[in-house]
């Protein structure tokens, strides 16, 4: 059996698993095994090799016996050699798979029993130092599990704006004109990697963000104008911004909506005086003083109010003109597109219309009337070639620079009225122009008021497309009034409605 075993000594640890340690087993073999490739002494032909008697049984031979035994032939002997080192290898492989395996909490110094001297203040440091590294091993797991799945939802978000990309396209996204991930970012100003990229959170993982990061928001459509962003980021930190407003605007119109934050000071005007006491400032034109006017080509209120008189189209052409038509705007309801504000605000029980929303309000009339009624209206407007912000803001109103794709910032189910004029009209694509319907859906309460005020579109529209679009949505009516649109002739088949539409109250 010894003689077996010493040719064969990986047969041990089939015998040895009722020993209290396997690690003993391993001892034991690895001995056996290094003992078995010593060579043999010289070179002779023949060795001597005593078998014990005990081996066969002490009854059958009470005398120990000697035998010569005749090596066998070179090749034999070759077959074995190899035989030995294969079954090394493999046992050497099963016992690190054995041991590397297990579970971390199983794996104690004080078991391996291996011929080596280890005293018990050694045996403790070293264990500690093991259970402390297991320690860290597992929260370092715990970390790249969140971090795949910060991962995965970092590549959904991806794979959504590819896909919406591709649809605004009418085609498949093509990977060089979206400079999305980490590989785009090289050639990005430092500032805009600032301003756009991630940023942790000083006391770590929060549970209402869900992330121990916040991303500042930027429009999708940043993605695909790299280098228009990064001329609007180029600055000096600290210092004056560049005057870019018509940069700017251009850039949020492409869709770059919200534009990213800027770390410098935009340039105040020239010699800036108190705006007019409210109520006063609802009907007064502001100072020359309150504008910075290099973005536009008018270079004071009086150029602006002028424009009425000149020829050309301008956007909103009267609206700066506080003392002409804008003067008597939504006074009066002539029972057709016209409709007033005091008869609109009489379908609802008096006091209940208390805030609402002017979606592109030009110059902020419509709010200044609801404000002479104790209702407050935010205005939406754009810049376009006039200072219609400012305007809003000298009136003591309130104005926000946003376009009429942007998301409504507002909760839901909060507004009291919703009034648009002129802006929501045939020129928005259908698509985008129903989100646009059930966004303002969402932010009216219900029995809120959603007042579209001279819708324009072409004949066939208004009943093939957009009355149906309205039905779609969900909204009550309470007016409908269309008419003929015949400034520029009646073969145009143009047509404007008015409506008025409630949010059902269940």
């Amino acid at each position: 059996m010894h003689g077996i075993c010493r040719s064969f000594p990986f047969l041990y640890c089939l015998v040895l698993p009722s020993l209290e340690h396997t690690s003993t087993a391993f001892a034991l073999a690895l001995a056996l095994t290094s003992l078995s490739l010593v060579p043999s002494e010289g070179r002779r032909e023949e060795r001597f090799i005593v078998i014990e008697a005990a081996a066969m049984g002490a009854e059958d031979s009470p005398k120990k016996q000697s035998y010569y035994y005749h090596p066998p032939p070179p090749r034999t002997a070759a077959f074995k050699f190899k035989l030995k080192m294969g079954m090394l290898v493999l046992l050497t492989n099963l016992l690190t798979l054995c041991i590397f395996s297990s579970a971390p909490s199983s794996f104690h110094l004080h078991r391996l029993s291996l011929p080596i001297a280890w005293d018990a203040a050694s045996s403790s440091s070293l264990e500690a130092h093991l259970n402390s590294t297991r320690a860290q091993l597992a929260a370092t797991h715990s970390r790249i599990a969140d971090l795949h799945r910060q991962l995965a939802s970092s590549n959904s978000l991806a794979e959504a704006l590819l896909v919406e990309l591709a649809r605004s396209r009418g085609g498949r996204p093509h990977g060089d004109d979206l400079p999305i991930g980490p590989a785009s970012d090289g050639n990005l100003p430092d500032e805009l990697k600032l301003a756009v990229g991630p940023h942790k959170l000083p006391l770590g993982h929060s549970p209402r963000v869900g992330s121990d990061v916040v991303h500042p928001p930027v429009g999708a459509a940043c993605l695909r104008f790299k280098e228009e962003l990064a001329q609007y980021m180029s600055y000096e930190v600290g210092g004056v911004c560049p005057v870019d407003d018509v940069f700017a605007q251009r850039l949020l119109l492409k869709g770059c909506e919200p534009l990213p934050r800027r770390r410098c000071h935009p340039k105040s005007p020239a010699q800036y005086a108190e705006p007019a006491p409210f109520p006063q400032s609802l009907w007064t034109t502001p100072r020359d003083s309150s504008v910075v006017w290099d973005a536009y080509t008018c270079k004071s209120y009086k150029c602006l109010v002028d424009r009425n008189k000149q020829p050309g189209y301008f956007d909103c052409k009267d609206c700066f003109d506080l003392q002409g038509r804008e003067k008597h705007r939504w006074t009066y309801d002539n029972g057709n597109l016209d409709y007033g504000i005091d008869q609109v605000l009489a379908t609802r029980p008096r006091g209940t219309v208390r805030i609402g929303l002017d979606i592109g309000g030009g110059s902020g009339t419509f709010a200044a009337r609801m404000r002479e009624r104790n209702v407050t209206v935010v205005t939406t407007t754009m810049n376009l070639d006039g200072p219609f912000n400012s305007f809003i803001a000298s009136r003591g109103l309130i104005s926000m620079h946003m376009s009429v794709s942007q998301r409504l910032p507002f909760f839901e189910n909060t507004l009291d009225i919703v009034h648009s004029m002129h802006v929501l009209s045939n020129w928005i694509p259908d698509a985008m122009l129903e989100f646009t319907l059930y966004d303002v859906y969402r932010v009216l309460r219900p029995g809120g008021l959603f007042w579209l005020d001279h819708f324009f579109c072409e004949g066939p529209q208004l009943n093939g497309t957009y009355a149906p679009m309205i039905g779609r949505v969900g909204f009550k009516k309470l007016r409908w009034n269309a008419g003929r649109k015949v400034d520029r002739g009646p073969q145009k088949n143009e047509w404007y409605f008015s409506a008025l539409l409630e949010k059902p109250m269940t």
